[in-house]
């Protein structure tokens, strides 16, 4: 190894490679992730619902449940207001939110 001020140049060259090479191949994993996305939307599913659910399933089960219940307590928060009586509506399913073209939320 070639020390320069202290720095082992060869080992340092090492790990910058090795960081490049886990770059390039999450970039490519990213692309991967974004072709599936297209192709899930192409086929009528909401991309933004399936981000959500990837991201719930990361979740553990306390961690999930607590977030059900911050929402539904931020929910309950707005009670007779308008916000809060739509938001109940498209909980129940009774009104159905069109959230981009050719998809939905309810």
């Amino acid at each position: 190894m070639t020390d320069i001020q202290g720095v082992a140049a060869d080992r340092l060259r090492s790990f910058i490679e090795r960081v490049e090479r886990l770059e390039a191949e999450k970039a490519d994993l990213s692309a991967d992730i974004k072709e599936v996305y297209a192709e899930a939307k192409g086929a009528g599913f909401d991309t933004k619902t399936m981000r959500n659910v990837v991201k719930l399933r990361k979740l553990d089960e306390a961690d999930r449940r607590e977030q059900e219940e911050l929402l539904n307590l931020y929910m309950g928060a707005l009670d007779g207001t308008p916000l809060g009586d739509f938001a109940k509506k498209i909980a129940s399913g009774e009104v159905t939110v069109t959230v981009g073209e050719g998809s939905k939320a309810a």
